[in-house]
């Protein structure tokens, strides 16, 4: 029983490292994973025997209590080289409509903005951060990661704040988006009540 335990929670913190765009630390991990630091610890170090021990162009780096997917440094030209292309290229369509709400409606949640695109939105959020144009911050009241366009962002598009934006005020606060939220909000009280 512990063995299948062991083996979801390692499941579970492999996937958390792979999408995390930060070193996140062994609370970090242990909260996101219902355990405690210790049996993290064990996983993390399973996970940087099984990695950083062979040939894999993944590598775990456990730097200071904080651990980090990353890829393997002898890989780094090929990576640089991709990014370059990735970051230099044009934006995908999702891109550009991840890029396009969170301009009009941040800050944004990512559950907000997964449930107004549908889908999953870590790797895009991910890519608009790596290219500057997105940044992430801690909302202090709430305590939850929200998204919102960058200085750089405005200052390449020409403008001097956010709501220079065409249609900006109807679109920032589009009913048709708002009625969708709000769905979401009752649902998740309901679903509170009910548990």
């Amino acid at each position: 029983m512990t063995n299948v335990k062991n083996m979801n929670i390692k499941s579970q913190i492999e996937s958390i490292l792979f999408i995390s765009n930060k070193p996140l630390s062994l609370k970090q991990l242990a909260d996101l994973v219902g355990s405690n630091k210790a049996e993290v610890e064990t996983v993390i170090q399973a996970l940087k025997e099984e990695y950083n021990k062979n040939n894999k162009g993944i590598k775990i780096v456990d730097h200071e209590g904080k651990i980090q997917m990353t890829t393997a440094k002898e890989n780094s030209e090929l990576v640089e080289n991709f990014l370059k292309q990735e970051l230099t290229g044009e934006m995908t369509r999702p891109q550009l409509e991840t890029l396009t709400i969170i301009a009009y409606r941040g800050p944004i949640l990512k559950a907000e903005l997964e449930q107004i695109r549908g889908v999953n939105c870590s790797l895009i959020l991910r890519n608009l951060m790596i290219r500057g144009l997105v940044e992430a911050a801690l909302d202090k009241k709430t305590g939850t990661t929200v998204y919102n366009v960058t200085h750089d962002f405005i200052r390449h598009l020409g403008l001097t704040n956010i709501e220079e934006l065409p249609e900006y005020e109807r679109l920032s606060s589009n009913e048709v988006i708002e009625s969708i939220l709000s769905k979401d909000e009752d649902k998740k009280q309901v679903d509170a009540v009910h548990e």
